[in-house]
Formats: structure tokens, sequence, C-alpha cells
């Protein structure tokens, strides 16, 4: 991949001004040294004009090409509707830049192809916010499965749940024609990423799924759950709802294996010691800074290495088989039958 010189401060453009670019990119972006967040785009104007004044982002645009074109920018971030990715994307790389897109690449597995197509033919690095891998708690896991503690990989459960009582607060999200799903492509994608990355993207062989949906013309689903077999015998259980009744979010991730196990939120890892199980969670003062900060602040910094060249960050090849998973979780529900991959 082309680097950038390390000493040269990357000029960041943001599409999208949305709540994830909000919440999760800019707060990172302000304390990282090195990056300049030069311009922002929308479709609404006003909304991007408005932020660029609150956060003395120097030029705000309606359209990625103006972005690209008058923001002279080194690095995007693709922070829009799901159904633009694919398109935004392919723009970004074509006129030079590097970019982080949030999940999903696109909202189908050719769409994928076709933007790690763009992304080789142009020499440059692309990377998908998947947050939840640049957790600590999840690298705790990784690291004691990486270094064979915890056997053979058996089973993983992951999910993730959540309340919300509107579609006004789902948005585009609620309109399949702009997200390509309900809570599965929402909330589903990024825990069956995580399932299958910790597990070092085994072949997906058979998947099993139910999904609810609202009902009306065009509903999408709002709950759901989905098997996975795998081919070297790893069994993935992955659960997603816009319908939790509890105390805040639920997000989950259970790893089993021949000699341990592994669980996050909180971390806890347990492992077979003379006949008997022992609990071997790390210690350590814990961070006062937010899990959800925390990660994107880690991505970040990976991201940013690697479009300096400090890191070789390989395309991500496994984003078209985790598409493909995802179109085989909406068959297998309509079909209402297992699907062979």
């Amino acid at each position: 991949m082309a680097g950038v010189t390390p000493s040269t401060d990357l000029r960041v453009g943001i599409v999208g001004a949305g709540a994830i670019a909000q919440v999760a990119h800019m707060p990172v972006l302000r304390k990282l040294k090195g990056v300049e967040v030069v311009a922002i785009c929308d479709a609404d104007g006003a909304k991007a004009r408005a932020l660029a004044g609150r956060s003395g982002i120097g030029a705000a645009f309606t359209d990625i090409e103006e972005l690209i074109e008058f923001g002279k920018v080194d690095v995007v971030v693709v922070c829009t509707p799901n159904h633009l990715h694919e398109a935004h994307v392919i723009s970004a790389l074509a006129a030079g830049a590097h970019v982080l897109v949030e999940r999903p690449i696109a909202v189908t597995a050719a769409g994928v192809g076709r933007v790690l197509k763009a992304a080789e033919r142009y020499r440059r690095t692309l990377h998908v916010a998947m947050n939840h891998r640049f957790r600590n708690d999840v690298q705790a896991v990784r690291g004691f499965l990486a270094g064979g503690e915890l056997g053979t990989l058996s089973s993983i459960r992951a999910g993730w749940h959540v309340f919300r009582a509107a579609r006004q607060q789902l948005g585009w999200r609620s309109r399949k024609a702009e997200s390509g799903g309900g809570v599965m492509m929402d909330l589903g994608l990024p825990m069956l990423d995580l399932a299958l990355w910790i597990a070092g993207n085994p072949g997906v062989e058979r998947v099993t799924a139910k999904l609810e949906r609202a009902k009306g013309a065009g509903a999408v689903d709002e709950a759901g759950s989905a098997y996975l077999q795998c081919a070297d015998g790893l069994d993935v259980f992955v659960e997603a709802s816009w319908r939790y009744m509890g105390e805040g979010e639920h997000t989950w991730l259970d790893v089993h294996g021949s000699k341990g196990s592994g669980s996050t939120s909180p971390l806890r890892v347990f492992k077979e010691l003379h006949g008997t199980p022992m609990d071997v969670t790390p210690t350590g003062a814990a961070s006062r800074e937010n899990v959800f900060t925390a990660s994107y602040r880690s991505e970040w910094a990976y991201f940013l290495a690697a479009v300096r060249g400090e890191v070789t960050a390989e395309q991500p090849e496994d984003q078209i088989q985790l598409l493909r998973v995802l179109e085989a979780i909406y068959r297998s529900a309509d079909e209402q039958r297992e699907v062979k991959l």
C-alpha cells in the first residue's frame, strides 16, 4: 500500500455529518497528533455548515466530489447511510485518498468485491470500522486464543441488544433500501465479524436464521438470531435486538475451547489447570476512558499507522465472506430453511 511520509500532517475529510461521525470519530480525531480535519460534507448543507462551525472545521460541502477536489484530503472517513458506502469509498479511492469506512463496506458481497478491487487498483489503504476488534477485553481473549491456551475452539456466542422505541430513532436504518437490512445488518453484522475474526476467519458452510420483523410493508428485522456451522467444526451463534428491555445496552462475546473459556463485558478467562477450572483473568488498573471511545481511538491509531506505512495492513478480504453470511442469514429467515454457502 502507498504510504504517507510520517512527518506529514494528514488532511482528513469526513463524509456524512450524522451521529457516528459526531460521537465516534470527531472526538478521537480532535485529540490525535499529526492529523487535521479540514473538511466535512453532508447532503444536508445546513447541518454540515453548522457542525463545521462548532468544530472549527475550515470547509463544508454537500457533495463528496467537492470535498475531494477542494479539500485536498489525504484521508476520507465515510459515515453515510449504508447504501452510499460503496460509491463514496470508490470515489475517494479513485481520487487518491486512503479510506476508513463505517461498517459495512457495501450492502452486498459483490459490492465489497468491487470496493476491494478499487483499493488494489489505486493502491490505497482501505479499513472498515469494526471497532469491537480493538476493545481491550476482546484483545485479551484473542491473546489467549492465539497462544493456544484455551485449546481448540468449539463454539462462540455473541450478541448485541439495545432498546430503540420508535422508528424515528432508527432513521434510515428502518428503510431497507438505505440500510440493506435491519437489526442483523446494524448490530448483528459487527458481532458476526467479531466472532469470525477472533476465530481466525474459518470458512462458514451452513447458516440457519430466524428474524422478527415489524408489521407493515417494507419493515426491516428488529430482532433475530443466526447459527453458523464452520468447516473446522466451530459453531457460532449470534443474537441481535432493537427490543431489549434492560439496563442500558448489552453486548457479549463468549468463546469455548477444549482447554478453557473466555468472555467479555466483563472480561473473564478460565483455563483447566491440574484438572480444575482456574480463573486466569488478567488484572490491572482499569482505564478511565470509555470502552467505546477507547476502541475507536485504538482503531484510528492502527489505521493511521497503516496509512503512514508503519504497519502492513492487508485488504479486508474477510468482509466478502461476512456479507455472504449476512445474505445467507436473510435468505434462511425468508425461506425458513438451512442455507449452504
